[in-house]
Order: structure tokens, then C-alpha cells, then sequence
């Protein structure tokens, strides 16, 4: 999560991929649309670049301009962007609705949210999670989340952190 919000964490990056997704392409319109100084577009767009989520692409007509164009790891964040845009519209947006929702191009429906389900097919809940090491944790993860037998508590193990901290 730490890694994923480096990237795409701040407001003025989440901004600039609403643009994006809403079709935006070329630096004068990110501007123009998202309301940000040229100097933090720049940088934010050279991070997107750098990261691998946009492409910049040189515009045959325009000499020396370019495009900004999601790739595919940018198309990929999509879903996530789409959930954050939920819990916006369901707890932020004004009593009137969103701003702006989503279609079906062919349909011409509006964009059902799927509801997480448990393996049951229950609507997922908090409760229902278990949070456990990945094959890719480092050792304190893996002994923080390693199994029901080898983790401590989370309060007994955050009082153990305080002590060694001289809390």
C-alpha cells in the first residue's frame, strides 16, 4: 500500500488520472482541467511517466510537444480509482449526487459497483478479513501476520513495541 500511494497518493496525481481517464491528453488541458500550476503537472506527470502508468508521446504535427497516454498499468488502476470514486460519491458528494458518473458506452446504463463477497458470497465485511503474511512479506510482516499460532495480539505486540521503544 505504502508503494502504491508514493505514486498515486497525492491529490494533484489522483487528479490528473481523473483526467486522464476522462479522455484528457496533452499538458495544456491537464492544466486547464485539474487547476494546478504548470511546475506540479510537470513534476506529477514526469512521476506517472517514470512510474510506468502514462506514456508521453510526441505529437507528429506539433513539433516538441507530446501527449501524456495511459498505459496499460495506468488503464490497470482504473477499479481502484472507480472505488475511490464511490466512497466519494456515496459519503461526499452533495445532496443533489456526484458531479459526474459513469455509463456503459453501449449499454448507456450507468456503471454498477460490485459488491465484495466473501468465498460464501456474502457481502464482504471488515470482520469477515483475515490478514495474513504474503509470499512476498518481509520478516516483520511475516512474523506480524504469519498465522493465528505465531502472532501475538495486536495490543499485546504494540505494548511489546512501546517497551523496546523506552515508551
Amino acid at each position: 500500500m505504502a508503494r502504491a500511494m508514493e505514486i498515486v497518493g497525492d491529490r494533484w496525481t489522483i487528479l490528473i488520472l481523473r483526467e486522464a481517464y476522462y479522455g484528457v491528453k496533452r499538458f495544456d488541458e491537464f492544466e486547464y482541467y485539474v487547476g494546478v500550476a504548470p511546475n506540479i503537472l510537470s513534476n506529477r506527470l514526469k512521476k506517472l511517466v517514470e512510474a510506468g502508468i502514462m506514456a508521453r508521446v510526441p505529437l507528429p504535427e506539433h513539433a516538441g510537444r507530446y501527449e501524456y497516454v495511459l498505459t496499460e498499468k495506468g488503464r490497470d488502476f482504473f477499479p481502484a480509482y472507480l472505488a475511490l470514486k464511490k466512497w466519494g460519491d456515496n459519503w461526499l458528494a452533495e445532496p443533489e449526487g456526484p458531479q459526474v458518473v459513469f455509463r456503459d458506452r453501449h449499454a448507456g446504463r450507468p456503471i454498477e459497483y460490485p459488491e465484495l463477497r466473501t468465498a460464501g458470497g456474502k457481502p464482504l465485511r471488515l470482520e469477515d478479513v483475515e490478514v495474513v503474511a504474503g509470499a512476498g512479506a518481509v520478516p516483520f510482516n511475516r512474523k506480524r501476520f504469519g498465522g493465528a499460532a505465531s502472532a501475538a495480539k495486536p495490543s499485546e505486540a504494540l505494548r511489546r513495541a512501546s517497551r523496546r521503544k523506552g515508551k
